[in-house]
């Protein structure tokens, strides 16, 4: 007898989808995989899993047939790829389907802190447009020097997003890639240096963790700005904290962060910070198609059919 187990925080819709497909049992994280009994645990073949809660060799363990785990979402660094590709286990994720909305929600965040929208309509909502009249000059957006650290499928659609507002493109990758007239670096110091506003679009994970370092915010000019939609993981929070709150860069526009939803306190003080829950995907269509990709892939592999997006 074999069946599916679904881990982490789904929507009702996404329930009832999963119950109706593969009729699994559900737990709220991996770590209670060490409650379930062994004759349910020894059933195990594929897990759905949502979220962000380190899913361990150790618990992998405690599912001896487990074959596949098919994450929602695109990133997958909480699940232990080492000890998966160690056992065996196939591990898939839900791509492409969520590129429009976190690039859209990056664009957002730049131009809601560029333009200070946020303050402003605090402005007029207060009564001091009334009162004290119009707000303050802020800056322009277009035209200016955007750098992504990260030029994959979502870094991609960022910049082709920033290009239609006239900014100039440069990027770091491992390799040069093929683009319309965008400047390459090979380092993210030198990508620091060359531009005024910073996106952040990295895999996450133990090879990205503090990639956007001290050194590469130290690098940034007075006036730029961060913007991360890839993990809290990827930028040395600390150092951008006390850049920011020395005035040492301009801002940041943040959708992810260390320990999230328990953001550090800091963040709240700072009224050049633009704060985001986590929600770069959070659309209903999005998290439909993501839903939908997920449970392709378990279809595909109780079927023996290939898996539709394998990540190893």
């Amino acid at each position: 007898m074999t069946a599916t187990l679904v881990i982490g925080p789904y929507s009702d819709i996404d329930v009832a989808g999963l119950k109706s497909a593969f009729d699994p049992f559900f737990l709220d994280k991996p770590a209670d995989i060490s409650g379930l009994e062994q004759t349910i645990q020894s059933q195990i073949t594929a897990v759905a899993f949502k979220g962000h809660a380190s899913f361990d060799g150790g618990l992998m363990d405690m599912l001896p047939n487990l074959k596949l785990i098919a994450n929602y979402g695109v990133g997958y660094d909480a699940i232990n790829i080492t000890h998966a590709n160690e056992r065996g286990i196939k591990v898939t994720n839900t791509p492409d389907v969520l590129n429009d909305d976190v690039a859209d929600i990056a664009v957002g965040m730049l131009l809601m802190q560029v333009r200070e929208m946020s303050q402003a309509s605090e402005w007029a909502r207060s009564g001091r447009w009334k009162n004290q009249g119009e707000y303050r000059l802020n800056r322009k957006f277009s035209g200016g020097r955007v750098g992504i650290v990260g030029l994959g499928r979502i870094g991609r659609e960022i910049a082709n997003r920033l290009a239609s507002f006239k900014m100039d493109i440069h990027y770091f990758a491992r390799t040069s890639k093929p683009t319309p007239d965008w400047t390459y670096h090979d380092n993210p110091v030198a990508l620091a240096k060359a531009v005024d506003y910073l996106v952040v679009a990295l895999v996450g994970g133990p090879d990205t963790t503090k990639f956007v370092s001290r050194e590469v915010i130290a690098a940034l000019n007075p006036n730029a700005i961060i913007v991360n939609i890839s993990r809290g993981s990827t930028i040395d929070e600390e150092a951008m904290l006390e850049a920011l709150e020395a005035g040492k860069i301009g801002g940041a526009a943040l959708d992810v962060f260390q320990n999230e939803p328990n953001i550090d306190p800091r963040f709240y003080d700072l009224h050049n910070v633009v704060i985001q829950p986590h929600q770069g995907s959070g659309t209903v269509e999005t998290r439909a198609d993501m839903a939908a990709l997920q449970r392709d892939n378990i279809h595909a592999f109780v079927r023996g059919e290939k898996l539709v997006t394998p990540v190893n």
